[in-house]
């Protein structure tokens, strides 16, 4: 019988041993397409990530989809940037983001993959382009995006990942 306990012990020790990694409500997140490290709010309300983005603006190659825009955070340079659309995301808009305090109304956003660095891991995640300018953080990573880096959020700590090291 012991040893029967034993086994069945050590079968669900890897099972155990695969718990999200842990980080704060903020975290720093590098993203390499853009050469930019921004702080970012880990928000489990949120579905999809969103970077803040100006002049964003719909264009064709070579019979694709293509998005282009300009970084819209305090760091940002006049660079443009030119990726794949991956798709057209409908978000629903807060009512600070529009003004007033009717019902949430649907915003349609270009979504882009981007390679994101958290802590030592880099994934390729969605990332939808809308102005944050006037929010404290450029960068939101939702559920999506923390589901890809398997990690749980404490919202009572802050940058316990440090600096991103990709």
């Amino acid at each position: 019988m012991r040893l029967v306990t034993a086994l069945l012990i050590l079968i669900a020790l890897p099972a155990m041993a695969n718990q999200p990694t842990l980080y704060g409500r903020y975290e720093y997140i590098e993203l390499p397409q853009v050469g930019q490290t921004l702080k970012a709010k880990m928000d489990t309300g949120a579905v999809t990530a969103s970077l803040s983005a100006r002049d964003i603006e719909q264009f064709q190659r070579e019979g694709r989809e293509w998005v282009r825009f300009r970084l819209a955070t305090a760091s940002a340079d006049d660079t443009v940037f030119e990726q794949p659309l991956t798709r057209i995301s409908e978000i629903k808009s807060r009512a600070e983001e529009q003004g007033s305090a009717s019902s949430p109304a649907l915003a349609k956003r270009p979504v882009v993959d981007m390679q994101l660095c958290l802590g030592n891991q880099l994934r390729t995640v969605e990332v939808n382009l809308t102005d944050r300018s006037r929010f404290n953080y450029p960068l939101l990573i939702g559920t999506s995006a923390l589901r890809e880096f398997d990690v749980a959020i404490n919202p009572a700590q802050r940058y316990v990942a440090n600096q991103p090291q990709c």
